[in-house]
């Protein structure tokens, strides 16, 4: 079942489908331009690891709220008082490995917008790339991004095709996105 799919049959009026149709529409596949949103989608993946999409949809906002509005500069500086604030923070993911690979991720960013200017031109002179060379570039670089992580996240971000069937009506808006020039 795709995504398009399950949006489409989950139950009308429910908060949970209301929040996973306000991602489909108007996040899922949309390509971001900011490094800082790039960082939250990918920390709010790894988070997802062995949980449900639509716990991180319900804890998105405490997870902006935790993590400083998502800020890269700011998650990279973290140190052991942040971490143990994280881990006593109910409306996150308390899980040390998560906490900690946000950090290590955040920081590793920093390098890599050092030496390309953003991690979304980073992001851009990867693409295009297969999935399994998506994945060897993510472990060789980040923290907890194994193939379904690095799969949902450059789904969720455009840079891997699919993220809407053909006949999805959000396709078309995802594709001109993409085709926009800059």
């Amino acid at each position: 079942m795709t995504y398009c799919d399950f949006v489409n049959n989950n139950s009308a009026g429910t908060t949970d489908a209301l929040l996973h149709k306000q991602y489909h529409d108007h996040e899922y596949g949309f390509p971001l331009e900011d490094d800082d949103a790039l960082f939250g989608r990918l920390l709010l993946e790894i988070n997802q690891a062995g949980l449900s999409w639509t716990l991180m949809l319900r804890k998105q906002e405490n997870f902006r709220l935790a993590y400083d509005n998502f800020s890269i500069e700011k998650v990279a500086n973290y140190g052991e008082e942040d971490v143990q604030r994280l881990l006593g923070d109910a409306g996150i993911i308390r899980n040390r490995l998560k906490i900690n690979a946000a950090v290590f991720n955040a920081r590793r960013i920093l390098e890599l917008k050092e030496e390309f200017g953003t991690f979304k031109t980073w992001l851009d002179k990867q693409a295009p790339l297969t999935k399994a060379d998506w994945v060897k570039l993510f472990r060789k670089n980040f923290r907890f991004v194994g193939g379904e992580i690095v799969g949902s996240f450059l789904l969720s971000t455009g840079y891997l095709p699919d993220a809407h069937d053909p006949d999805c009506p959000v396709f078309l808006k995802t594709e001109q996105r993409k085709s926009r020039p800059e």
